[in-house]
């Protein structure tokens, strides 16, 4: 997705993006190269963490540590931008 393609998407910050970490609220969202994505549907994401990931995070700088490339999220609704 492009930057003009992010146009039209909600902004969240940092602070939103924590509040659904799976514990707090309902929704369980991590965010990867300034995209957000609602993981909630994903048996692997129960209760806001997967393996020794947390959501409610910029997931970035994980990825690199992961089994799989940045195709996972590709499975997952955009819900915004993170800023």
């Amino acid at each position: 997705m492009t930057t003009e393609d992010r146009a039209g998407l909600p902004v969240f910050s940092r602070s939103q993006l924590a509040l659904r970490n799976g514990q707090d609220r309902p929704e369980i969202w991590c965010a990867y190269n300034g995209l957000i994505y609602d993981v909630s549907a994903s048996r692997l994401w129960r209760n806001g963490k997967h393996y020794e990931h947390w959501a409610g995070q910029d997931l970035s700088a994980e990825l690199a540590d992961a089994p799989h490339a940045e195709w996972v999220f590709d499975r997952f609704p955009i819900i915004g931008a993170l800023t």
